[in-house]
């Protein structure tokens, strides 16, 4: 089992840290916006978002801003018991870098558990061990599978932006397939294999995003909500809603800001 020892969130221009190699904690940081820089058993990595690094146990490391460029990174300080020593990440000996398919998904929910980790939510600290010990099973699928072709991560994109643009109606494999010139079980295939998600997984997910901004922001009602993003029955998107952040809609809505 994963046992999380410390969680931080870095952001800024002027970030930098150093270890010595004897800290008995492996880490797991993720880079959510711009890039940074390391060196891990004096390897050099460039992390930029969208990119996972793994840093072994009792591994020397240290790292910097890019100079000018602002970052933010997710750094989660974990250790593990017997069982999970299989993962092909946890007997490794030095750091490791790659950009990872099941990004989005993994970031939602590390962001999830984060969030109530920092709100001190009772349990808090088993859900953020279940969603690091997810990010490190998903991303060992991907470096078991071996790196995508570029052309796949390619279409990959095409289909997230084409999610990103339409998410509001009906987004099908046809149209996916459409928009990367193949056919629209090719399309659902290579989408699951380098997201982690189905289309469908995925289109809901950008739909409860916005529907989270939306309760918190605007001042429509959770029906009228439900109707803009898509959901013509609004218990449907209550459950979605629900089963995604874990509360109902209404639990966001108490949190609205007050506008004078």
């Amino acid at each position: 089992m994963v046992r999380i020892t410390d969680y931080i969130q870095d952001r800024g221009l002027n970030w930098y840290v150093e270890n010595d190699g004897t800290s008995e904690c492996a880490r797991l940081i993720v880079i959510t916006y711009g890039k940074c820089l390391y060196w891990i058993g004096g390897e050099k990595l460039l992390a930029e978002r969208g990119d996972f690094v793994y840093i072994p146990p009792h591994t020397p490391f240290y790292g910097k801003c890019v100079p000018t460029v602002f970052h933010e990174k997710l750094v989660f300080a974990f250790t593990w018991t017997d069982g999970e020593e299989r993962l092909p990440l946890f007997p490794l000996s030095q750091g490791i870098r790659s950009r990872a398919g099941c990004y989005e998904l993994c970031v939602e929910r590390l962001r999830a558990a984060s969030t109530e980790w920092e709100d001190g939510v009772p349990y808090a600290h088993l859900r953020m061990s279940a969603a690091v010990l997810e990010t490190i099973a998903l991303w060992s699928r991907e470096l078991d599978r071996g790196k995508e072709t570029d052309v796949s991560m390619q279409h990959a994109e095409k289909m997230k932006s084409y999610i990103q643009t339409n998410y509001r109606d009906k987004v099908t494999k046809e149209k996916l397939g459409d928009s990367i010139g193949r056919s629209p079980n090719h399309a659902a295939s290579l989408f699951r294999r380098v997201t982690g998600q189905t289309i469908s997984d995925y289109v809901h997910a950008v739909r409860m995003r916005t529907a989270a901004y939306m309760l918190r922001e605007s001042l429509l009602t959770i029906a009228e909500i439900s109707e803009y993003l898509g959901y013509a029955d609004v218990s449907y998107f209550q459950r979605v809603f629900k089963r995604t952040y874990g509360c109902p809609p209404s639990g966001y809505l108490s949190e609205r800001r007050v506008r004078v």
